[in-house]
């Protein structure tokens, strides 16, 4: 589907481009240059993460009921086949971005450089509850890895509750009943942003963009939904909420005209779409070595560190292409569950290590 990975690629770049401006001395130091981009970033860039919760939402839907009607007969083998999906390159990029942080400490000082992780906080980290036992995070964006699994498990959590009730064709109405309940209730209190509920309005809202565009009246649901979203909106505006019906529209849209599969994309931004998940992991331990290699050892003028922002988002796609093709590409195997969280908790005791020194 070329236009989700056109959608997933514009998204991630500016995924990269906020952190950019909010992590690390550069941005600080280039700041005078282009200080109107870099406020706009700050201020607006972190919601193309609402792109990435309507496409999941439409994705899951495609997975798990792609006519409408769930499929799901193993719930706990589906929440755990996508807990290591997510969770394996996961773990390997907070691996570099605890080696990342522990080369950064070294060199300079900045409020952005995570601390040395805690047994604690890293277990948290596995088991993707950081933010709800409120431990800090050990890379930039990685709440948005345990919202992604909270939203497909309460999914999922939807269909086992209408299967055990006989009545499977009522998963898309939980659903929709969850959304609506996100929408006009649980995505208007900042405290439940840890949890699935605040974001389930978007990924509801992927989720029934795909049900119903194919319908021959799919234009009047997807209005529809547009009209819900609108009343939600009059209650109580929300950018993040408006930009995810509009991401709706395109992708409903999108399906209901065929639009979805046909539309032409260059091969780098398909390409980039495709290897976002890569991007998004290890972008923020490559920009803190950017960041580190810049402050110390290169320059503190600021167009040379406006020069140093367009590497480390050079560099953060090389990167991810890399991550892309040798980690998050790989079959996953029983070695890989071994290895990669071994890694994660040896990588924390090599940076106490190598800080005690």
């Amino acid at each position: 589907m070329p236009l989700i990975d056109a959608i997933k690629a514009v998204a991630c770049l500016l995924i990269v481009a906020h952190h950019l401006s909010v992590y690390g001395p550069m941005s600080d130091i280039a700041y005078p240059l282009i200080h109107g981009l870099i406020d706009g970033l700050y201020e607006y860039g972190r919601m193309a993460v609402q792109a990435f919760l309507v496409i999941g939402g439409f994705l899951t839907a495609r997975s798990l009921a792609p006519a409408g009607m769930p499929h799901v007969p193993d719930p706990l083998a589906a929440i755990r086949k996508r807990y290591f999906r997510l969770a394996i390159p996961y773990l390997a990029a907070l691996t570099l971005a605890i080696t990342a942080s522990a080369f950064a400490r070294e060199w300079m000082e900045h409020a952005s450089i995570p601390d040395l992780p805690e047994i604690p906080q890293m277990l948290a980290h596995v088991f993707l509850v950081q933010d709800l036992f409120k431990q800090d995070a050990l890379s930039a964006g990685v709440w948005y890895v345990a919202i992604d699994f909270q939203l497909f498990a309460l999914t999922v959590g939807l269909f086992w509750l209408a299967a055990r009730l006989g009545k499977a064709y009522l998963g898309p109405v939980f659903v929709a009943g969850m959304m609506l309940a996100s929408l006009f209730v649980f995505n208007r209190f900042a405290t439940l942003d840890v949890t699935a509920l605040y974001f389930y309005g978007s990924y509801g809202l992927g989720a029934l963009a795909y049900w119903l565009s194919p319908r021959r009246d799919g234009k009047t649901w997807l209005l529809l939904l547009t009209i819900i979203v609108g009343t939600a909106l009059l209650l109580d505006f929300r950018l993040r909420i408006a930009i995810a019906v509009a991401v709706m529209l395109l992708l409903g849209l999108g399906r209901h005209t065929g639009w979805l599969e046909r539309m032409l994309v260059p091969q780098p931004i398909a390409k980039l779409g495709q290897m976002s998940y890569s991007v998004f992991l290890v972008h923020f331990p490559i920009c803190l070595i950017v960041n580190t290699v810049f402050f110390r050892f290169i320059s503190l003028d600021p167009l040379a560190n406006l020069f140093g922002l367009g590497i480390a988002i050079a560099c953060s796609l090389a990167g991810g292409a890399l991550f892309y093709r040798w980690v998050e590409s790989q079959p996953l195997s029983d070695k890989m569950r071994l290895w990669v969280p071994a890694g994660f908790f040896a990588s924390s005791y090599f940076a106490a290590l190598s800080s005690a020194i």
